[in-house]
């Protein structure tokens, strides 16, 4: 078994697809319109889908909104730098919610960045400890 994607339902499929591609640098990998169900998938994720876990987004036509609900948590990212990528995203754009610097109660580096429809993405350093 291997992990193959995290799906993530969008307001705004090209918003979406501009934040993981432009701001995080990850790659559209493909994207299809299913007009009888009235929803377009999009993948990316930073190497194909044979060989790494990517992030599906839907989007459902006609929907521009969702409630995240408090089950939700983060998806992570590891980073070489936590603090240089902070400043890229932001250069570019990204909103960072958590500035980076150490865990609360721990030592691990990381930082927040929320995407266009208030999903957490965790940047980490990785030199984890905790």
């Amino acid at each position: 078994m291997r992990l193959l994607h995290t799906m993530l339902r969008v307001g705004d499929l090209d918003k979406s697809i501009a934040f993981y591609t432009e701001i995080l640098g990850m790659t559209l990998l493909r994207r299809k319109d299913y007009p009888d169900g009235q929803f377009t998938l999009a993948f990316v994720g930073y190497g194909s889908e044979e060989e790494n876990s990517v992030i599906e987004l839907t989007y459902n036509w006609g929907v521009d909104k969702y409630e995240l609900g408090s089950a939700y948590g983060h998806i992570a990212l590891e980073v070489d730098d936590v603090y240089k990528a902070c400043e890229d995203i932001r250069s570019r754009g990204g909103k960072i919610t958590r500035e980076p610097g150490p865990m609360k109660h721990g030592t691990s580096i990381l930082a927040f960045v929320e995407d266009p429809d208030g999903y957490k993405i965790e940047l980490l350093s990785p030199k984890r400890q905790d």
